[in-house]
């Protein structure tokens, strides 16, 4: 994984939620985050397809990780403040590839456009989240 002076980002370090997901992130810079993750029947709706929720999550950790990659070295940390999520293909089983870029990148606000692909690289999901800068805890 590329990561410069950003959080720790292990597995271990993702709290039970996070791991359980199963989101592994790749690349993290304030201009990109890449991170992938494999779906299974744990991560099922009642009827067979995976539950939005997931995608939901993914989506947010991906911005909020960029985000607050990007303002880390000003003591600062990034929270969402807006999830819009579009759920575009039902998906059922396998891996899911996730890009997060900037869209925006203000003094106190940042707006970022998370993209979920399958392996033949449709769009299964996408979402802007509106995040809010914020002093790290402690300083």
């Amino acid at each position: 994984m590329t990561e410069t002076t950003g959080p720790a980002l292990a597995p271990e370090a993702a709290g039970a939620f996070l791991r359980a997901v199963g989101l592994r992130f790749d690349a993290i810079s304030a201009q990109e985050v890449t991170a992938h993750l494999e779906v299974t029947e744990d991560h099922h709706t009642p009827w067979g397809i995976t539950h939005g929720g997931l995608h939901t999550t993914v989506i947010e950790s991906v911005a909020s990780v960029g985000a607050s990659h990007a303002v880390r070295s000003e003591g600062r940390f990034a929270v969402g403040v807006g999830n819009q999520t579009d759920f575009l293909l039902p998906f059922v089983k396998g891996r899911l590839d996730v890009r997060g870029t900037p869209l925006q990148q203000g003094r106190s606000l940042q707006l970022w456009l998370v993209v979920i692909t399958d392996a033949e690289g449709r769009t299964i999901a996408r979402g802007q989240v509106r995040l809010f800068n914020r002093p790290l805890p402690g300083q």
